[in-house]
């Protein structure tokens, strides 16, 4: 897993999301018009979070005339595998089984939800006799 700089705040997680979802580079006005759709935001609030962006290591900046183009330095899955294993560990003691148990005793999971997850660990274990 590729070294994800740090935990994004959710304005700037927004910015990422527009940007793993569409085809980048993008410019500012193609991130606003998606961002925007979800909740309003200024356009010089979308370029100081791009700056912080930058900043972090998340995005690179290129210029085209008088256009910054914005592309992602770090996957959505790098950033995702190294969020759910902080979570993981913080919230829940490193224990699948404590976080599965939290979302069934909140009535989060339905017979489906656990259908599902008893054949992903299922084709987990076949992939690890496998190997």
């Amino acid at each position: 897993m590729k070294k994800v700089p740090c935990r994004l705040p959710d304005s700037e997680l927004d910015i990422m999301l527009v940007l793993w979802h569409n085809k980048p580079p993008m410019s500012r006005l193609d991130i606003e018009r998606i961002v925007n759709k979800k909740k309003a935001l200024a356009p010089t609030t979308i370029l100081s979070l791009l700056s912080r962006l930058e900043k972090k290591s998340f995005v690179a900046v290129t210029k085209e005339g008088k256009n910054n183009l914005y592309a992602p330095l770090v996957s959505e899955q790098d950033y995702q595998q190294k969020e759910s294993h902080s979570m993981l560990e913080r919230l829940y003691g490193n224990s699948l089984k404590n976080f599965v148990n939290s979302l069934y005793q909140g009535k989060h999971m339905d017979q489906g939800d656990i259908r599902e997850l008893s054949d992903f660990l299922k084709e987990m274990e076949q992939n690890l006799e496998e190997h």
